[in-house]
């Protein structure tokens, strides 16, 4: 029998101590891995958007008409069949990308006029810092949400 058992209380103490530090080590890359599988997604999802988006605006015969379809994809993109005050929100506040989309890919003007100055990536970060400040939430965190399928039933 042992009388005298604090080197196993030293040794217990030690490897409880490690077992907290992998716990804790397995929970900091738990959440770290959730944050870069968010950052992708996100990402993808900026990607995907704005290719739509530069797509439908490509055709364009102004900026109206750019900003038109501009809202017209990211509208079918997040599956929005009807009108809100939020969603007439959101819709202005991205036209800029859209028309910064079309001043990109307008052919360039005469050698007399100078270009618009569009940047796309910043407009879009704008946006995306505008969503954010006003909605306490990502933008591309709508993306997120689920639309049930209604089955087609012929009768």
């Amino acid at each position: 029998m042992i009388t005298s058992a604090s080197f196993l209380d030293t040794l217990q103490a030690t490897a409880d101590g490690t077992a907290r530090a992998e716990n804790a080590f397995r929970r900091e890359i738990e959440e770290r891995t959730k944050a870069l599988q968010r950052e992708r997604a996100f990402a993808f999802r900026r990607l995907n958007l704005m290719r739509a988006i530069a797509e439908a605006v490509a055709t364009a015969e102004d900026s109206k008409l750019a900003v038109a379809c501009g809202s017209a994809v990211l509208r079918t993109k997040l599956g929005w069949t009807s009108d809100s005050e939020a969603r007439d929100a959101v819709l202005s506040r991205f036209a800029p990308v859209a028309e910064a989309v079309f001043d990109t890919l307008a052919p360039p003007p005469p050698p007399d006029e100078e270009a618009p100055k569009a940047d796309v990536i910043q407009s879009l970060a704008e946006f995306e810092r505008w969503y954010a400040q006003t909605h306490s939430s990502p933008f591309w965190a709508l993306f997120d949400q689920y639309v049930t399928e209604t089955p087609v039933v012929d009768f």
